[in-house]
């Protein structure tokens, strides 16, 4: 395009030139000299403007020239702010996605089962390479760190009386007692031969057996029975001592500092033993290889469960206008909370990545992408130049001949 830009002009100079010889023999010839003189006119001054953008024409430091090179920086500040104003106002932004429904777009894309699985795959493959390169070593000291800090370092006796005084007001642990009972009731009933190792062993050896037999099978009784009265008597004596017990219990819990440093004493004697961690380990390790393997099945129940759970979430949301609207509303305002938030960054990219452009080679990058209609500039001022010389003479011409 520059070469049949500078054709033209060189074109029209020839004609010029012939033009101008060959006036005084042919007079007609005035006019095609007036239309190749505003013809070179044109063509050298549009040369100029268009070259003044991106260098020094013929070289010569003129005012106001080499514009992009030598303001590129400022070109990036403009060009920020103007997307910054004009791309990312509120405005914009919230017009724009008022006309898009993303929630009903998305989720017809995923209701189809073809996509929601392979969408699931590209879960499963992402959440798969991930662990693989999580450290183990690390992942169990970050483990611990929180378990630390979240659990084990604030007092649990307060807490745990609190719970308690509540469960006891609401009469709660009376089924646990019962619950209780019952196992002791059916294991006694099981396991009559326990009370051999505890009473006959230590009679007297010169007893007969049947005596023993009858003492063993007499506490056995009385031990059934006992605990049965217990179960099925909620204002037992033992009961309401056990119930006064659990009671002083949780209050000790919540203001008895000895009470309090004996629990967290306890605590932290349980949580550092080398066997505790070595168990939390071990589930670390364990549940790392349970979810691979889960993500890693492609038949696997937990990707059948995701992709049919992910599917139907995505037919619901086609289904309810409402719902849909609502996805919608939150979709753009956490769009606009984005663009709220970062649109400043987003424009400081724009300017970073100019301010680092080499100035030769930001000129040969927009040269390169404009240059072609920069060039038609050029041919149109030559031949607008060529016509506004004919019109001028002519006109200059039908003046002189009337006078």
């Amino acid at each position: 395009m520059k070469v049949l830009a500078t054709s033209l002009l060189a074109a029209a100079a020839v004609v010029f030139a012939v033009a101008f010889a060959l006036e005084d023999r042919y007079p007609w010839l005035g006019f095609v000299r007036a239309a190749a003189e505003g013809a070179m006119v044109g063509a050298l001054a549009d040369w100029f403007a268009v070259t003044a953008l991106f260098r020094h024409p013929l070289g010569l430091r003129i005012p106001h020239t080499a514009i992009i090179p030598t303001r590129k920086d400022e070109i990036g500040a403009s060009l920020g702010a103007f997307v910054e104003t004009n791309f990312l106002s509120d405005e914009v932004v919230a017009g724009k996605l008022s006309t898009i429904d993303l929630a009903g777009a998305a989720a017809g894309w995923l209701s189809e089962p073809r996509i929601a699985r392979r969408v699931v795959a590209e879960f499963s493959q992402g959440l798969t390479g991930l662990a693989g390169l999580l450290d183990d070593d690390r992942m169990r000291e970050a483990v611990e760190a929180v378990v630390r800090a979240q659990l084990v370092a604030p007092q649990w006796g307060p807490p745990l009386g609190r719970l308690g005084a509540r469960v006891l007001e609401s009469g709660g642990h009376q089924d646990a007692v019962e619950l209780l009972l019952d196992r002791l009731d059916e294991w006694l009933a099981a396991h009559p031969e326990a009370f051999e190792a505890v009473v006959t062993r230590r009679l007297p050896s010169w007893l007969p057996s049947f005596v023993d037999r009858a003492i063993d099978e007499r506490l056995h009784a009385q031990a059934r029975r006992f605990v049965r009265e217990l179960r099925d008597d909620p204002d037992h004596r033992l009961r309401r001592s056990l119930d006064e017990y659990l009671a002083q219990l949780a209050d000790r819990l919540q203001h008895d500092d000895a009470t309090i440093a004996r629990l967290e004493e306890a605590k932290g004697r349980a949580f550092d033993d080398p066997r505790i961690r070595e168990l939390a380990a071990s589930a670390w390790t364990a549940a790392r290889a349970a979810a691979i393997a889960a993500l890693s099945d492609e038949d696997g129940e937990l990707r059948r469960r995701a992709e049919a759970l992910l599917a139907g979430a995505a037919r619901r949301v086609l289904a309810d206008d409402q719902l849909r609207a609502s996805l919608n509303a939150r979709l753009t305002d956490a769009a606009l909370h984005l663009v709220t938030s970062y649109r400043g960054d987003i424009a400081h990219v724009i300017v970073e990545t100019v301010q680092s452009w080499d100035p030769a080679e930001t000129t040969d990058k927009i040269e390169t992408q404009v240059g072609r209609d920069l060039q038609f500039i050029r041919i149109n001022g030559t031949v607008v130049g060529a016509l506004a010389g004919l019109a001028i003479y002519s006109a200059a011409t039908g003046i002189s001949a009337l006078l």
